[in-house]
């Protein structure tokens, strides 16, 4: 095994690092307060701490892999830290997978994702302190950006550095964010009635279908 595979791995600083710095910036733009917030902040957690340990400490997946990867692509160093970029390698790219368009989008995901939940933590807080629906902002364009933005990170993690782990954890969360969104929405409707009847018939509950119009009001959800 040469020096680079050695290095590649067993960089348990890196991993606190990393996780610290990116579940620091989701509970400052998200500030957990409910037991459903924290569900949401623990699952995105978990999907963090998961992928910086293969990506930094313990490569399982890669372990896992390594007699396939080393008889499919002959001459790979399967140990290196390009390797784990799992995507770049399986497609057959060679080079820096930093430059590749998958790494490129990865990043806009992951940007994209937290400019979205610094956008949306304001005006649900808002709403939250003037028991109002939350419509205003990026809640004009969809009903649960907090959980689009956790959903948007997550997946632009697994383009840049997919693992078993989080390949199954991945539909698993989307699974969650869905049942707490729609629980969410079932106590908005309990609350607010009409004026939540009104919002969700012209607001995407995901994905939104156009630049929509600002709304009134405002709600207690994500």
């Amino acid at each position: 095994m040469n020096h680079e595979a050695v290095s590649a791995y067993g960089l348990w600083s890196l991993v606190g690092i990393n996780s610290l710095v990116f579940l620091i910036f989701a509970y400052s733009f998200t500030k957990p307060r409910s037991s459903r917030d924290w569900r949401s902040f623990g699952a995105f957690s978990a999907f963090i701490v998961a992928m910086f340990t293969e990506m930094y400490g313990v490569p399982v997946t890669i372990y896992l892999l390594s007699g396939w990867l080393q008889r499919r692509y002959p001459g790979l160093d399967p140990l290196s830290h390009d390797a784990g970029h799992l995507w770049w390698t399986l497609t057959g790219q060679h080079g820096n997978p930093h430059s590749g368009v998958l790494h490129i989008l990865s990043y806009l995901l992951i940007v994209g994702g937290f400019i979205l939940l610094s956008a949306a933590w304001p005006v649900l807080y808002r709403a939250q302190r003037q028991h109002q629906l939350a419509t205003t902002g990026v809640y004009a364009y969809t009903r649960h950006p907090q959980y689009v933005g956790f959903i948007a990170i997550m997946f632009g993690f697994l383009l840049q550095w997919p693992t078993i782990l989080t390949l199954v954890m991945f539909p698993l969360l989307v699974w969650m964010y869905v049942r707490l969104a729609h629980a969410q929405e079932r106590e908005a409707l309990r609350d607010f009635g009409r004026a939540y009847e009104h919002y969700a018939a012209v607001t995407p509950r995901w994905i939104p279908h156009g630049l929509g119009h600002q709304h009134p009001t405002t709600h207690p959800g994500a």
